[in-house]
């Protein structure tokens, strides 16, 4: 792989940066293990051959998934601390029209719960 071909799958790596860090945020509950994810992700990506990918974003979104499925496994035979004691409440909308903020904790709340479905 050449610097420039190297340059473009960096530059299309941070273009799904955001996105990755959204997805590993939602299943881990933790933002540095959310980073690991991604790291995690970039590390893979430069080890493959990423001519043969056809949909970055989706590749990119498939790996990051998997890596925090991992992730989440070994957290349970390392037997760490459950976010389960951390879990916010749930946060309703108003009857009369969408509070966006509401809807975003709302929205979280449920990623969270999620979380733990798949760790149990």
């Amino acid at each position: 792989m050449t610097v420039d071909d190297q340059d473009w799958l960096a530059e299309r790596f941070e273009a799904n940066r955001g996105h990755l860090r959204s997805v590993a945020f939602r299943m881990l509950g933790s933002l540095a293990e959310a980073e690991d994810a991604v790291q995690e992700a970039w590390i893979r990506l430069s080890r493959t051959d990423a001519n043969q990918v056809d949909n970055l974003q989706a590749w990119l979104t498939t790996v990051v998934g998997r890596v925090c499925l991992n992730m989440l496994r070994t957290r349970k035979t390392r037997r760490e601390a459950s976010l389960e004691t951390h879990l916010p409440d749930l946060f309703l909308s108003p009857q009369h029209g969408v509070d966006p903020e509401q809807e975003a904790l709302l929205s979280d709340s449920v990623g969270l719960a999620m979380l733990v479905s798949l760790t149990r």
